[in-house]
């Protein structure tokens, strides 16, 4: 059958006679054809055009994929990408203006060269906004990087965003050092970590598990003070940062996907003068450096006396507060740099064969939800935020708030 937007066209109005559907105009800017994947993209003028040819529950692009014998179609709005494009024109000039701001204060500029990788990726992936192919370009690309010198951190939890951040971030030259924050099982289960540990080995990237005490996140969370997410965020990105300052290391990558355009990186102060959580002594060299949860009540009193400290740089953050003593660190959004969606960034950590994590968020939290079902709010807004930003696609963000339900007992 021809691909052309005639064709499709006459199928879609087809089906949508055969499904009971009503008859509407169907509108077709753009037609892509992969054939190294067998795909289709059909761009949209608009987002009721989109709907008019996926068709309610996606019965008529499924359909459509049937005759047309297609592996898989997209449907895609014009005025999404139009969006997706603006972002990461921002982004580029974010990038723009922090390698010249480096460059004039001739500060540590080890990882400036992965940056200006990232930079020609970027403008690479605007030219070819529709599809662009993240494989083929690293085939095409082949970036040199130090390997006797970590120049980022990469935040590692074991899930899809963090590993995608990993795998980009070792492919751009990075060197990067995994670094994975380990409260427990109640927030960091085992297939997040058996996760960790085959796409470190898979990728070559040496790994390292902090253990820390987050005690009070967790009863406050269980006693329905408060909801975990934001403040493990926070307690989570400090300890990083610290891990950071401690190795000399001042880029922290995290796999967050809504800091998009100006806010794609960013400066992080942090007092160099503040005695850090972690002792080095700690360090484990066994195999992807297991956690013993022994270590953690050894290490408890040192966490819980320090705690205090990272608030206070925290808080100071926050107001902006900062002397000489304070040191200059950067955190760069990667998802979000790259303004890719969460279909995106699963495609192309899918030879990794990484365990798919389902349903949205850790233990502690469905925990939370099932004796405070007032907490689901919360989690719904996040996943609301991701949605509306574009990094999922509303029938994602359905599947992961219907997750919150389908497991009650």
């Amino acid at each position: 059958m021809k691909l052309d937007k005639k064709t499709i066209i006459k199928q879609i109005n087809l089906i949508r006679r055969e499904i009971g559907h009503d008859n509407v105009k169907i509108n077709i800017k753009k037609l892509i054809y992969d054939k190294k994947y067998d795909e289709l993209w059909i761009i949209t003028p608009d987002r009721p055009d989109k709907s008019s040819i996926i068709g309610k529950g996606g019965w008529v692009v499924g359909k459509l994929r049937e005759k047309m014998k297609i592996n898989k179609i997209h449907v895609e709005s014009y005025s999404d990408y139009l969006i997706k494009e603006y972002r990461m024109k921002l982004s580029l000039q974010k990038l723009d203006s922090f390698i010249k701001e480096q460059e004039n204060e001739k500060s540590n500029q080890s990882f400036l060269a992965p940056i200006e990788n990232l930079k020609s990726i970027l403008e690479a992936k605007i030219e070819n906004i529709y599809n662009f192919d993240f494989t083929e370009y690293f085939n095409n690309h082949d970036y040199e990087f130090s390997k006797n010198e970590n120049n980022a951190i990469v935040a590692l939890s074991g899930g899809v965003d963090s590993s995608f951040s990993l795998v980009i971030a070792k492919k751009l030259g990075f060197n990067p050092i995994a670094v994975t924050i380990d409260p427990g099982t109640i927030i960091l289960p085992k297939q997040f970590k058996d996760n960790i540990k085959k796409l470190c080995k898979e990728i070559s990237v040496k790994h390292k598990y902090i253990p820390m005490d987050y005690t009070e996140i967790i009863q406050d969370s269980l006693s329905g003070n408060l909801h975990p997410c934001g403040r493990c965020s926070k307690e989570t990105a400090s300890a990083l940062f610290n891990y950071g300052k401690d190795n000399n290391i001042n880029l922290v990558i995290f796999g967050d996907m809504l800091s998009t355009g100006s806010q794609c990186i960013t400066k992080y102060k942090i007092n160099k003068t503040i005695n850090n959580k972690f002792n080095k002594d700690n360090e484990n060299n066994e195999d992807n450096n297991e956690v013993n949860e022994n270590n953690k009540e050894i290490n408890e009193n040192n966490n819980k006396i320090n705690e205090n400290n990272n608030k206070r740089t925290n808080k100071n953050n926050e107001n902006n507060n900062f002397d000489e003593d304070d040191l200059d660190m950067f955190r760069l959004n990667l998802p979000a740099t790259l303004s890719v969606g969460k279909e995106e960034i699963k495609k192309n950590i899918l030879k990794y064969n990484l365990e798919q994590i389902k349903g949205f968020g850790c233990p502690l939290l469905y925990e939370s939800h099932k004796k405070y079902p007032y907490f689901k709010k919360f989690s719904i807004q996040r996943i609301l935020r991701e949605t509306r930003s574009g990094a999922l696609e509303p029938g994602e963000a359905l599947d992961l708030i219907w997750s919150f339900y389908r497991t009650e007992k």
